[in-house]
This record gives C-alpha cells, sequence and structure tokens, in this order.
C-alpha cells in the first residue's frame, strides 16, 4: 500500500472514474485533473483547462505519476470537429507531457486505444505490429498514434519515463450513452428497436470497464517504463450479435439496420499476452458477466429515476 499521489486527468469521466476507484483501491491518493468535478468526494480535484500549460503544470505539481485519460473520444465528435479534436488529443498530450516535465512529476501513462491498429497490415497484432501509413484511418486513431510517437520522443529528447496502454472498446457502468452498448441497453430497456450501421456483420472486442482500470495501478509497475500494452480482452462479436444478445437479456426487441459509419474501425485480433505475462493483468469477467453488470446498474439506475419523479 501507499500514500503516493497520483494524476489522473479525465478522471471525472466513464474509464477515468474507474481508473480513479481502482487507485484508490490500491492505496494511492489522486488528484483528478479535469473540467468536471469528480465522482468521488476522496479525492483532489483541480478545474484545469487542459490546453493551458501554467495552469496544468501547477495542478502536476507535487504528484508522482500522471495518468493522461483527457481526450475527445467520441468518433461522432470528431467528424463533426476534427480539428478540434486533434487540438484537444494531440496537443493536449504534448501540454500534459511538458507540464509533467516542468513539474518533475513521474511517469506519464498515456490512454491510448486499439483503434491506432487501423495503420497496420494483417488480422492479428500485437505491441510490436508497425504502424504503416498506406492504410484507411480515423482521425481519432491518427491524433492517437501522434499522441504515443510524442511520449516516445519525450522520453527519447528529455528522459521522461511513459507508458502506454491501448484501450480496447470499453463498457460498463457510467458509459457515455452515445456507445453502442450504452445505446442499445438504453433503447431496450424503454421497448425501442435496436439500430445498427450497416448490416451489423462488422466485429468488435470489448473489455469490461472494471477490468480495463484494473490494469492502472499494475502499470505502475517499475517493468512497465517505457513499454506499451493492449489490454483487450474478449473474442470479437459482431454487431448483430451483440444487439441480439442485448434484446435476448431484457426481453423480446427489433433489431433495424441504417447506413455505414465512415471511417469505421476493422476489427482484429488484438493479443494482449505482454499485460498478461508482465503485469499479471486479466479479465476478472466474461463479456457475459460484464454485460449483466451493466444492465443491472442500468435498471437500477431507471429505478432511482422513477422513485425520484414527483
Amino acid at each position: 500500500m501507499t500514500n503516493e499521489l497520483v494524476a489522473v486527468t479525465g478522471g471525472s469521466g466513464f474509464v477515468g472514474s474507474h481508473v480513479v476507484d481502482a487507485l484508490l483501491e490500491s492505496g494511492y491518493a489522486v488528484r483528478v485533473i479535469d473540467g468536471k468535478a469528480p465522482l468521488q468526494h476522496n479525492v483532489d480535484w483541480a478545474e484545469v483547462d487542459m490546453l493551458d500549460q501554467d495552469s496544468l503544470t501547477d495542478a502536476i505539481k507535487g504528484c508522482g505519476p500522471v495518468f493522461h485519460l483527457a481526450a475527445m473520444a467520441d468518433v461522432n465528435d470528431v467528424m463533426a470537429d476534427p480539428a478540434g479534436s486533434v487540438e484537444r488529443n494531440v496537443l493536449g498530450t504534448a501540454r500534459v507531457l511538458e507540464a509533467a516535465r516542468r513539474a518533475d512529476a513521474g511517469r506519464v501513462l498515456f490512454s491510448s486505444t486499439v483503434w491506432v491498429y487501423a495503420a497496420t497490415h494483417g488480422t492479428r497484432v500485437d505491441e510490436s505490429t508497425p504502424i504503416s501509413f498506406d492504410t484507411q484511418r480515423h482521425i481519432y486513431a491518427s491524433s492517437k498514434i501522434a499522441s504515443e510517437l510524442l511520449c516516445g520522443d519525450y522520453a527519447n529528447l528529455f528522459g521522461r519515463p511513459y507508458t502506454i496502454l491501448r484501450y480496447g472498446i470499453p463498457f460498463g457502468p457510467r458509459m457515455r450513452s452515445d456507445l453502442v452498448i450504452a445505446a442499445f441497453m438504453e433503447r431496450a430497456l424503454r421497448g425501442e428497436p435496436l439500430k445498427i450501421d450497416g448490416d451489423g456483420s462488422q466485429q468488435r472486442s470489448f473489455v469490461y470497464v472494471e477490468d480495463l482500470a484494473a490494469a492502472h495501478p499494475l502499470a505502475l509497475a517499475p517493468i512497465a517504463e517505457n513499454r506499451t500494452y493492449n489490454l483487450e480482452v474478449a473474442a470479437p462479436i459482431t454487431i448483430r450479435e451483440l444487439a441480439t444478445t442485448i434484446g435476448e437479456l431484457v426481453g423480446d426487441t427489433e433489431v433495424t439496420f441504417g447506413p455505414s459509419r465512415p471511417g469505421d474501425f476493422e476489427a482484429r485480433v488484438v493479443a494482449s499476452d505482454r499485460a498478461r505475462d508482465e503485469l499479471g493483468w486479466q479479465a476478472r469477467y466474461s463479456f457475459a458477466e460484464g454485460l449483466e453488470r451493466t444492465l443491472d446498474w442500468y435498471r437500477g439506475r431507471n429505478l432511482e429515476s422513477r422513485e425520484e419523479t414527483p
């Protein structure tokens, strides 16, 4: 156990709030750096614009490791404001790296994504798979690749240590309503049809958010310095299968189909052996168990809403 102060940018968000929970459970003190107040009351909170270098540096002073999760992660928002997303994601990462350098903080642990593998060739990939520029990608993926490069640059030029965590697609309690599992569950619980972009054959590999968060305290181990880890666990499932599964859990639900979404991620088999072998990370919950826990949370939230309605 430790009382070391750890910073978490974006610690009030979906994944970030679970990361804060995992760090607190592991005995760390936490400072959340976010424009929104954190869910937890036993943490420090610095309300900071991630692009304000001086304020960000002040917020990181006194911290050891810095988990950088703050980003524009909704691909629809990225499509609507591509230049703004690059500023928020790439320049924001540079600001965090520079703030950690100026504040003489500890290692920066950067939240990346398996979407970076859209810039690779082959169907099975791992952390050593080379990035290729002759691929069709999404701006979101490119912003994460650029941010990963910056982490390496700060290590090379300034001796600043880093760790890169490439997330699988997270789901679970507190997730944004625009995420596919959240959207499907909310619509199913309201008795509405589940709309699929395209024919539903596109595949995704999901990771339950509590399992994902559990990797973060483990990533503070010395072995993880200047290393990259994939954090993905479940076998791929098609969106059509996902809709069918949620429909069966909730009850009879209609499924409809619409146009394909541009820039959609082509699923690959992403190996997470390194995280298992070096960090001892593995999932506690199967995909089905994660869905059931998430559905229980949604039902509980809906019940609370009904009870609060006069």
